[in-house]
């Protein structure tokens, strides 16, 4: 008995110093990094802000392929069936955590195939209106949609989107009836708020703010939890007073789940190394994105979380 138990400590033990040797030489060659969404799209264009840094700072190039189509499960794919040797990465957004519930026959388990890595950074979305509608508040906007059931539509860049999960997760926690409006992409979302062919639509932050300081839209709340450093008067959906309303929209990176753990843990640590430096704060800050920390274990918890409420929400709302 007592051979057996010293049996199983040298092997953990050889596992854990055979674990570190792999860390220390890793990355020994280029890193793929996959974005399951198209070249020009957030999900794209923060991650690649940080990549190019942060390839210097390892001492290899990050290459970045975008592998968009089918709801994101081919470039999710790409990551999920690669090798676990840390030379293969996927960065992707909260959409993460809403494809399951909204692509048909979803092919993987994202909390088992993959382990959480690194959180970029966090944003908002704004619920803008045109002012010719008149609503100053969003409790404007909420009595105006109770008081004619169903006369209130909302724009959004697409089916499942974050600006289509903002605004259904504000409309039922607010109790109101709601047309949605599916469009193929932001643009036409904003153009029709401006003219005020739609009532809201929960727009990216960024793309929102010079519409916002030109006066041609009204911010009324911002989907997150606490209000936007760059819109600090505007207050959240839950100031507002409508609990479980709110929506962070975030960025990450993530590896194969059977990937050594002292290989997530070094480019956690040099990553984080890299967000804290000045420039790349200031070129996160040009982008609208805050510091949202996280150690490995803590965003693979916060992931699973999400998945469990989106999948509530997304059936409770009929979200196909």
């Amino acid at each position: 008995m007592k051979f057996w138990w010293c049996s199983a400590i040298i092997v953990a033990t050889i596992g854990l110093v055979s674990e570190a040797a792999v860390a220390q030489s890793w990355p020994s060659k280029p890193i793929r990094a996959f974005i399951p969404f198209a070249a020009g799209s957030a999900t794209d264009i923060v991650p690649r802000a940080v990549f190019e840094p942060l390839g210097a700072e390892l001492g290899q190039s990050i290459i970045v392929e975008n592998r968009g189509g089918a709801g994101g499960t081919l470039g999710i794919g790409a990551v999920v069936r690669a090798d676990p040797d840390g030379y293969t990465i996927l960065a992707n957004s909260s959409a993460h955590t809403i494809a399951p519930w909204i692509v048909p026959s979803f092919p993987f388990d994202l909390a088992k195939d993959l382990s959480s890595a690194l959180m970029i950074g966090q944003n908002a979305n704004i619920l803008i209106v045109s002012p010719s509608k008149g609503w100053r508040t969003v409790q404007d906007l909420v009595a105006s949609a109770k008081a004619k059931p169903g006369s209130i539509n909302y724009g959004s860049a697409g089916v499942g989107t974050a600006t289509h999960i903002a605004a259904e997760k504000f409309r039922v926690a607010a109790g109101f009836e709601a047309v949605h409006v599916a469009y193929n992409g932001g643009a036409e979302a904003l153009a029709d708020i401006v003219a005020g062919r739609i009532d809201f639509y929960y727009c990216p932050i960024s793309t929102a703010l010079p519409f916002i300081e030109d006066k041609r839209v009204l911010a009324l709340v911002a989907s997150t939890s606490t209000r936007a450093p760059e819109l600090p008067d505007v207050p959240t959906s839950l100031d507002a007073g409508y609990p479980n309303s709110d929506l962070t929209i975030w960025y990450g990176v993530f590896m194969p789940s059977q990937t050594a753990r002292a290989i997530v843990e070094k480019f956690h640590s040099v990553a984080t190394k890299v967000l804290a430096a000045p420039a790349m704060q200031q070129r996160l800050t040009q982008l609208a994105i805050n510091p949202m920390p996280m150690t490995p274990a803590d965003m693979d918890k916060y992931v699973t979380a999400e998945l469990s409420s989106n999948e509530r929400l997304i059936r409770a709302a009929g979200i196909k």
